[in-house]
């Protein structure tokens, strides 16, 4: 099990590092809009984020 998470976590990385690899101006400007951006709609993506991925881990299931 654990190495499932750390496959994950490593995956998560990989894509998380991907932005700022090949467009780092691009990503400041993508950072500068999500500090901007109020709690509750921060909230909100987050949620449906999370969900989205519960989906698509069920559905590989």
């Amino acid at each position: 099990m654990w190495e499932d998470v750390l496959r994950a976590l490593a995956l998560v990385l990989i894509i998380e590092g991907m932005m700022p690899f090949l467009s780092p101006t691009r990503w400041r400007l993508l950072l500068a809009r999500v500090a901007a951006t109020d709690d509750r709609t921060l909230r909100t993506a987050g949620l449906i984020a999370m969900i989205a991925g519960l989906c698509l881990l069920q559905w590989m299931r």
